[in-house]
Parts: C-alpha cells; sequence; structure tokens
C-alpha cells in the first residue's frame, strides 16, 4: 500500500512539475519578474513591442540590464522614450531580438541578422560571447516563446 502512495505522489508530483514548465512565462514577463530590466519593461511599452513579444515567436532577446541602460549617455533614455522617438526606440530595441531560438551552446562567431532587418557582429572566444561589444553575462533564461541572454551594453544600431 504504502509503495502504491508513494507511486501515485510521485506520478502526480511529475505531472506538475510538467505543468509548471508548460506554463512557463513569455519573453516580457519574464524581464518583469527577473527585477533587473525594468528599463527595458519601460522601453518594450514606450515602443508598443509588448503584444510582438508576448506572441509565439521563437524569439532570442539579447536583453540589457537596468545598469546598462544607465552607461547610455545622459538624456539618451529620456529622449528615446518620447513619443516623437518611438520608430527610433523600436529600431534600437528590434537590434536585441532574433527571430529564432538560439541558446548559448549553438551560438558562434559571425553576423547575425536581426528583428530590424540590420546584422550584429557576434563573437565567441575563451569561453566568452559578445555582441557589437556588449558582454553576455548571462544566458539561457527560458521562457514560453524563446531564450533571453543578458547583456551588459545597450548595443545602438548604426545608421
Amino acid at each position: 500500500m504504502k509503495k502504491l502512495l508513494l507511486g501515485a505522489l510521485m506520478l502526480g508530483l511529475t505531472f506538475n512539475v510538467q505543468a509548471a514548465d508548460s506554463k512557463k512565462a513569455d519573453i516580457v514577463d519574464t524581464a518583469v519578474k527577473a527585477g533587473s530590466f525594468k528599463t527595458l519593461v519601460a522601453a518594450v511599452k514606450a515602443a508598443d513591442l509588448v503584444k510582438t513579444l508576448k506572441s509565439e515567436g521563437p524569439f532570442t532577446v539579447f536583453a540589457p540590464t537596468d545598469e546598462a541602460f544607465a552607461k547610455l549617455p545622459k538624456g539618451t533614455l529620456d529622449s528615446l522614450l518620447k513619443p516623437e522617438n518611438k520608430k527610433k526606440l523600436q529600431d534600437i530595441l528590434t537590434y536585441h531580438v532574433v527571430a529564432a531560438k538560439v541558446p548559448a551552446a549553438k551560438v558562434a562567431s559571425g553576423k547575425v541578422k536581426m528583428v530590424n532587418g540590420k546584422n550584429i557582429k557576434v563573437k565567441v572566444a575563451s569561453g566568452k560571447v559578445t555582441v557589437n561589444k556588449a558582454n553576455v553575462i548571462k544566458t539561457d533564461i527560458m521562457t514560453s516563446n524563446g531564450i533571453i541572454h543578458v547583456i551588459d551594453k545597450v548595443i545602438i544600431p548604426k545608421g
């Protein structure tokens, strides 16, 4: 009887874990819950990209931390968040997004096309990854619609 009860309990735990996995948060909700992407989330909202980044995807987001945004020249962020700069903000934010699910193990040196249509330069050397000179400081935060890799600098597209 104890073995049957233990087996039923283990089976129930397995189903609960699988149910939890299937209820992973999307990219936006994961960023909100993390607490270190408040500026990114505010920018995504200002650029009207929430619906896109909550959609099915898949996406890989190179997500700058609040500290990364703080490194921008004074006044840059405030300017970008203004409604009249929405297109520029969208261009910058979509320069951080790949329209595919790319785990860290699959990241390789070379050019990668981003959602905004421009290429970034990825460099993998000595176990470190840089994206247009931004360091990837944490990898493979799995979400329901993609992956987040954390970077220490906001990457700005040329032009």
